[in-house]
């Protein structure tokens, strides 16, 4: 062997630990239904979420993180499966069973890999994904007090039992339980709350109360959506009654942020534990969720629209070479967020993943990641949006949005209408079809025969709920 190569053996040798010592741990924390505006730090003055904020002080939050949609009422099933394979949604396989999701990955790259919380997709794709689980609610929604968690053993499930409180709680628990056990990196520890998800359940002896008097109305709040927008009777929608009444609303809003508030709680148990653990200083922690939700926003309580309320999420990164206490106006979706956690840590992609890596606006909060962002909800409605304009298309009833969302961020003045406005409109009909082309999406966005876009609420409990509904 020559000199060359055994020189080049031995850096080899020396290089490899090295390395594995220098790789950050993931600590990804993920709420369910929760809105981009829910967190007090980035401007909400009603709600208390001390732990978030603190987050959010030591880390880059994203101004314009979203979930790409969905194509049936439980969107946070591809909303999971997007975020877990870095896959687009006219690609995904939601069950996780078709390709290496990104946790694989990280495992195969020598990563110790853990999951606790809520998962919505295929159970034979636990073990496939990760390397141990513990106290796994295998379902879309449920009463959090009642909540039946399993352990993964042996790659299976075990058979479910009863928790013995709530079941955030007890996912806090475990993440807990993890790193304190963790006695070397690195590692990706995956926390899938099911909260703020309704029922709004949370221990009647925690302390924070929101009066509903107090509580504000969405600025875009609305009694009625203005016509059909293809899913006015889900499971959601139905949450309350039509049109919706002011107090109702704040109601709701009260027991939601109050959930919120108790979410807050249990993530705040898990950062005092990585505080405490060796590996505070060498790991990247993410918040975001899923999914956004209307909850009064345009006369809708649910999150199956692609309105920025529901499509929008809270996205918050922290760690070892990223901005502290910055804001960023880049655009992602949040199937780019491992692709950009793989890049930092070193590990090969999946095979099929399609997510860019944004991580120069990590360190640069000034720098762009994606130009432009298509949502999409069933054959319904399409969206497109850059970085000033959305436009929004409904395709079965030939109705068209589009909003300056710099001048009216809440999506309240609908200039598609406006003769001013029609170059505007054609280039971003252009736009939505260009990125339906490079994502695979076949809908149409004109039909022959639209249907009437009027619209009246249905009589008290004549809504019809269909079985994907009942599990979002």
């Amino acid at each position: 062997m020559s000199k060359h190569l055994i020189s080049l053996a031995v850096l080899v040798l020396f290089c490899i630990p090295v390395r594995g010592a220098e790789r950050p741990n993931v600590l990804f924390l993920f709420a369910d239904d929760q809105r981009a505006d829910t967190i007090a730090a980035l401007g909400n003055p009603v709600i208390k979420t001390p732990n978030l904020d603190r987050l959010v002080r030591s880390g880059l939050s994203f101004n314009h993180a979203y979930m790409q949609g969905g194509l049936s009422g439980a969107t946070c099933v591809p909303s999971r499966a997007m975020l877990l394979s870095g896959k687009s949604l006219f690609r995904i396989d939601e069950k996780l069973m078709r390709d290496e999701t990104w946790p694989a990955a990280f495992g195969r790259s020598g990563y110790t890999t853990f999951v606790t919380g809520k998962w919505h997709n295929g159970v034979p794709s636990i073990g496939r994904s990760f390397q141990s689980a513990r106290a796994i609610f295998a379902g879309g929604m449920t009463n959090p007090m009642q909540a039946k968690l399993s352990d993964l053993s042996e790659g299976k499930l075990t058979p479910a039992a009863l928790a013995p409180k709530h079941a955030c709680e007890v996912f806090a628990d475990e993440a807990i339980r993890f790193l304190k056990n963790q006695q070397s990196g690195p590692f990706f520890c995956y926390v899938p709350f099911d909260a703020p998800h309704d029922p709004h359940v949370v221990p009647s002896d925690f302390p924070v109360h929101y009066d509903p008097k107090l509580m504000p109305l969405p600025a875009n709040f609305r009694p009625l959506h203005a016509w059909d927008n293809g899913e006015m009777t889900i499971r959601d929608e139905q949450l309350l009654s039509w049109p919706r009444k002011e107090s109702a609303v704040r109601e709701m809003n009260a027991e939601y942020y109050r959930y919120i508030s108790y979410l807050d709680l249990q993530i705040g148990r898990v950062l005092d534990a990585l505080a405490a653990s060796p590996h505070a200083k060498n790991t990247i922690v993410v918040f975001a969720a899923d999914s956004g939700v209307a909850r009064g926003s345009h006369g809708l309580i649910g999150k199956q629209n692609v309105y920025e309320h529901s499509m929008r999420v809270p996205l918050v990164v922290s760690g070892p070479g990223i901005a502290a206490g910055a804001r960023t106006d880049a655009m992602c979706y949040l199937f780019d967020v491992l692709p950009t956690l793989g890049k930092l840590s070193g590990v090969p992609a999946p095979a099929h993943s399609e997510g860019i890596d944004f991580s120069p606006t990590l360190s640069d909060p000034s720098k762009a990641a994606r130009p432009q962002l298509m949502l999409g909800y069933k054959k319904v409605q399409r969206a497109v949006r850059d970085s000033q304009w959305k436009l929004i298309r409904y395709p079965l009833i030939d109705r068209t949005q589009l909003f300056d969302l710099k001048a009216d961020p809440d999506e309240i003045t609908n200039l598609a209408e406006k003769p001013e406005h029609a170059a505007k409109v054609t280039e971003l009909m252009a736009l939505l079809a260009k990125e339906q082309q490079h994502f695979g999406d076949e809908a149409p966005l004109r039909v022959e025969r639209p249907t009437p876009a009027d619209w009246s609420p249905p009589a008290k409990g004549a809504g019809k709920k269909s079985k994907a509904d009942a599990v979002e």
